[in-house]
């Protein structure tokens, strides 16, 4: 039976209370920043440790920065680099679940209370609703993961070398967030039917993976507001597409795209969509029902044109890339609408192009000029 890897404990000092955390004796300052957001409520990036009067970077190990067991570590939060109600600072009210828990004796009023952070892992994934494994060189799911069950609402497995996604997802009746990105996830390797298990699940991210065909299953995942599959081996959309009504972001660029089904227009939520590089040669016109339509990313397609109506029914578009596409700017004239459009691009845009040295002020995200030379 393996051994577990030597630990030490760091007593974190934190808005009037004291903190103490155990982490692995090898860890580095971004792995005690992780181990601190659920406890304080200020992300990584949000933090900045000090121990002895010198900032801990988040490349370097604590033992290279002399932090060993017991050793006294000031955390500096930035304002408004925080999640929820903002930080937990000394007279907010802690769950008692995370606070020390004493059997014999009866702490006082006057006591500072302490994380129970000595937990295993799968019990501080229960306490906090967040799994955070990226970057962690797994090859296949924690089994403690599907323990956990209905408690976790976001699962984070980025950046592994995960090959499958079995039917066991389905116990995690709760999820709202999951981030399968840079994985070698496989069609015939991702449980579907487990995935649309998950009612409430409003993100999903399966990015930078093997996938070449998406299934029908994903219109039954009518909760998602946020979907982002670029950079896989997607040849199409499913019609079912159609039934994320909630659907707010669309990301599926550096696919092999070739079309587009007709039911993306009634993603009626949609208000950012990249299909930035693929083989699309022509949009559908129902394309131009996305009423709430702010972004739209079409660099390095096959373009021709757009839909007719675009312009005038997307009365919020005021992002349009369309650099590496055979669209110039005298069809885009053509164009219903072109006028009202161009005027809430330049009004969005408007400071940005103040450090633009001699720009024209003409539209210029992607569209060749005809009259250019």
């Amino acid at each position: 039976m393996e051994s577990s890897p030597p630990t030490i404990t760091v007593q974190v000092k934190f808005a009037g209370r004291t903190i103490p955390v155990e982490v692995p004796a090898a860890a580095s300052t971004a792995e005690l920043k992780r181990l601190l957001q659920p406890l304080t409520n200020v992300l990584p990036r949000g933090q900045r440790l000090v121990c002895k009067g010198k900032v801990l970077p988040d490349a370097a190990s604590l033992s290279s920065m002399q932090v060993v067991d017991g050793s006294k570590v000031m955390l500096i939060a930035s304002q408004g680099l925080h999640q929820g109600d903002g930080p937990i600072t000394k007279n907010s009210s802690i769950p008692t679940t995370t606070a020390r828990k004493t059997s014999n004796v009866k702490e006082s009023q006057t006591q500072k209370p302490e994380a129970a952070v000595n937990k295993s892992r799968s019990e501080r994934w229960k306490l906090t609703g967040v799994v955070a494994l990226h970057d962690c060189d797994l090859k296949a799911m924690p089994e403690e993961v599907w323990d956990c069950g209905p408690s976790i609402r976001v699962l984070d497995v980025s950046n592994n070398c995960i090959k499958e996604i079995p039917h066991k997802i389905a116990a995690l009746k709760s999820l709202n967030k999951l981030l399968l990105t840079a994985n070698d996830i496989a069609d015939e390797n991702i449980s579907w039917e487990g995935l649309s298990c998950l009612k409430k699940l409003l993100s999903l991210s399966l990015s930078q993976n093997r996938l070449v065909n998406l299934p029908s299953t994903l219109g039954s995942l009518t909760s998602l507001r946020e979907l982002r599959i670029a950079n896989n081996m997607l040849d199409y959309l499913p019609v079912e597409i159609g039934s994320l009504k909630h659907l707010q972001i669309l990301i599926a660029s550096n696919n092999r795209i070739t079309s587009l089904p007709s039911s993306i227009g009634d993603c009626e939520s949609l208000t950012e969509v990249d299909l930035s590089s693929n083989l699309l040669a022509e949009l559908p016109e129902a394309f131009a029902n996305l009423y709430n339509l702010k972004v739209l990313h079409l660099r390095n397609n096959g373009l021709t044109s757009l839909p007719a109506t675009l312009f005038k029914n997307c009365s919020q578009l005021t992002t349009l890339d369309l650099h590496g596409t055979e669209i110039t700017n005298d069809v885009l004239r053509q164009v219903e609408g072109w006028e009202e459009f161009d005027e809430r691009r330049r009004q969005k845009h408007q400071k940005q192009l103040d450090f633009r040295v001699g720009s024209s002020g003409v539209f210029d995200e992607g569209a060749d000029d005809d009259n250019r030379r």
